[in-house]
């Protein structure tokens, strides 16, 4: 243990009074996302002992009783009595908000987590916490309930001198969490993408409840394995995946990537293990240094005409999959969701280390270049294409003179939010829903057949594709480069297909195009899935609907399962009149409709979802459809 850790390095900011009151403010939501993000703020300050070089291996377990246990192999938090507080520091850093070892003590030269809140939020939000310490051959032992210390710190046993290490154990509080059931795959997927990012460590994550699971993430390669992890699903154009590290004016950088098949670009970038959906300097430092070089090695190996223009950034990143990971002592966050970085130092650094290796990676590799320079050329032209049939297709209102698409029976009300659309499958489908709906409010836009798979299309044949062209106008918003939020027709963009396989995929094709050209709709919560009955039950005149098998067995156990009982499974929305269309699915004081939505911090696992199931390779989508089979209910085949 060569650097000191002691209460000295813990320095106190506030109290911890508000946090109970205002849980939003401090972890987002009460909701199940705000629950396991208690998880990755104790994880997260293990990880910190990783960056810092003194742990090595996380323990995370979900216990029997549905609380979690968090275990490192770090220095142990102190234990000693804090100057200024007069209390052992680890009791600062769980009863005291804004105390930790992140504000300049010197016990960490970068962090992740919610800058030192994590640790006495957690605690202030659970039923009771405990935390065990394993440091200079004693155990230390404290527990707290809702914040409030209940047992003075004490030396419970003692450990071999070589034994270091926290672990630490903690109930949600039910009386603020919506939920308090830890799902393990939402654990699991954050917990690899943590692994990813800190080369070498390894993560542990077990279930002890009923159906017991248990995982192990290490990586060697960090993000290299992040980058090829995220391709499983693509064809790489080449072998080896580009990396590019050094440290610059105090950032520390790391920079993935590789090229693929698709047409889709998948830049995901990080300050200290935390994900910056919006970017910022680091990023914009990373893509300019792609496209400066790239236009260079262009020029220099006449990839490109004299008379031809520069390579675009879109172009130089087209079926790119990349990851950019920054360590920075003092990151500084723009905007209220703190979601993007506005260090201007980080944008430097990324810039001038990716331009230097990528300069000499190209230099070594012509092969490697020369598929990428061609890509991107084709790239270009198909770009210039698309520009075109754009200009076409470009969202003009019926105030600026054209109409809107002539299959879509538009509603009379003006004011998007209190409109909605519904994609329907198919003219028998589609009349059924015209005749049903309520033409104030809710439109109908009916398509023939199954959509263009974007997957496996440039935008040239994107804005080609008639269905697609007529959801587009639809909508008012354009797509891409182009989407402006601003225009939306209808706040609630609902999908309607029948419960069937045909049904599922080409809920699943309109759910790939607004996922690849306009995510904000389903970011920004516009974009639900209708959820028609599958059984009509009749006898003595009454009919009921439901809508799963299980809702079906209450049925039939509450009027009887007799002999005068009439089930009708639905096959399609085409069986079912306009009356009953509009009682089931569509009447908003009865209809059921699923909100479609995407975590930032899981983006990366739904675009790799997208990726398995509508791309080329057969074998990842098989083996997607093996793992998740058992969650499919009601599903005719």
């Amino acid at each position: 243990m060569s650097e000191e850790y002691s209460a000295s390095q813990i320095q106190i900011l506030e109290g911890l009074e508000a946090v109970r009151k205002r849980p939003g403010m401090y972890i987002g939501s009460t909701s199940a996302r705000g629950l396991h993000h208690l998880v990755y703020e104790i994880v997260d300050n293990a990880v910190d002992e990783a960056l810092a070089g003194f742990c090595d291996t996380i323990d995370v377990t979900i216990n029997a009783d549905q609380s979690i246990t968090v275990m490192d192999n770090g220095r142990g938090m102190p234990v000693d009595i804090h100057p200024k507080a007069g209390i052992p520091a680890v009791e600062v850093i769980f009863t005291v908000l804004h105390a930790g070892g992140k504000f300049g003590g010197g016990a960490y030269k970068v962090s992740g987590g919610l800058h030192g809140v994590g640790a006495s939020v957690v605690n202030a939000l659970s039923n009771w916490l405990e935390v065990k310490i394993m440091r200079d051959g004693k155990v230390y032992s404290q527990r707290y309930e809702r914040g409030k210390t209940v047992k003075p710190l004490e030396i419970t046993g003692t450990c071999k001198k070589s034994q270091h290490g926290s672990m630490v154990t903690f109930m949600p509080d039910d009386s603020i969490f919506e939920e308090t059931i830890f799902d393990f795959d939402t654990l699991k997927q954050r917990l690899r993408e943590t692994a990813f990012l800190t080369k070498g460590i390894r993560i542990n994550l077990k279930d002890d409840r009923e159906e017991k699971h248990d995982v192990t993430f290490h990586y060697e390669g960090g993000i290299k394995e992040f980058v090829t992890y995220l391709n499983k699903g693509k064809t790489a154009l080449y072998d080896s995946v580009i990396y590019c590290e050094g440290t610059r004016d105090g950032v520390y950088v790391e920079v993935a990537l590789q090229h693929n098949d698709s047409f889709t670009e998948s830049t995901y970038s990080f300050v200290n293990n935390i994900i910056t959906p919006e970017g910022g300097t680091h990023l914009a430092g990373f893509k300019n240094a792609l496209t400066k070089t790239f236009n260079d090695y262009a020029r220099k190996n006449k990839f490109l005409k004299d008379s031809e223009p520069n390579l675009s950034g879109d172009d130089i990143r087209e079926g790119l999959t990349a990851i950019v990971s920054i360590k920075i002592a003092d990151p500084q966050f723009e905007g209220q969701t703190k979601q993007k970085l506005g260090n201007s130092e980080a944008r430097g650094a990324v810039d001038s280390i990716v331009s230097e290796q990528m300069t000499y990676f190209l230099e070594q590799n012509p092969s490697v270049a020369k598929i990428i320079c061609d890509k991107a050329v084709l790239a270009q032209r198909a770009r210039a294409a698309a520009r075109k049939a754009r200009d076409l297709t470009r969202r003009k209102t019926a105030l600026e003179g054209l109409a809107l698409p002539g299959k879509l029976a538009d509603c009379s009300n003006k004011n998007p939010e209190l409109c909605e659309i519904y994609i329907v499958e198919g003219d028998s489908a589609g009349g059924s829903a015209k005749t049903a709906r309520s033409r104030d409010t809710q439109a109908i836009l009916p398509l023939r057949g199954k959509i263009l798979n974007v997957e496996k299309a440039r935008l040239d044949k994107i804005y080609a594709n008639a269905e697609i062209k007529a959801m587009i106008t639809a909508f008012g918003t354009g797509i891409h480069d182009d989407f402006d939020i601003s225009k939306l027709r209808y706040h609630k963009i609902i999908i309607m297909t029948d419960a069937d396989v045909d049904g599922a995929h080409i809920s699943t094709l309109l759910l790939t195009f607004l996922y690849r050209f306009m995510p904000e709709l389903i970011k920004q919560g516009y974009v639900y899935l209708a959820q028609p009955p599958l059984f009509k039950v009749e006898k003595n005149k009454k009919i009921w609907y439901a809508y799963s098998d299980e809702e079906l067995n209450r049925i039939l156990i509450e009027i009887g399962r007799d002999s005068n009982n009439k089930i009708q499974r639905y096959k399609g929305l085409g069986e079912m009149d306009a009356e009953q269309l509009w009682e089931t699915t569509m009447d908003p004081e009865r209809r059921i409709l699923k909100r479609v939505m995407i975590d930032d911090e899981s983006e990366s696992e739904v675009d790799l979802t997208f990726t398995v199931l509508m791309g080329d390779k057969v074998e990842p989508r098989r083996e997607f459809i093996e793992a998740n089979a058992k969650y499919v209910q009601n599903l005719d085949i």
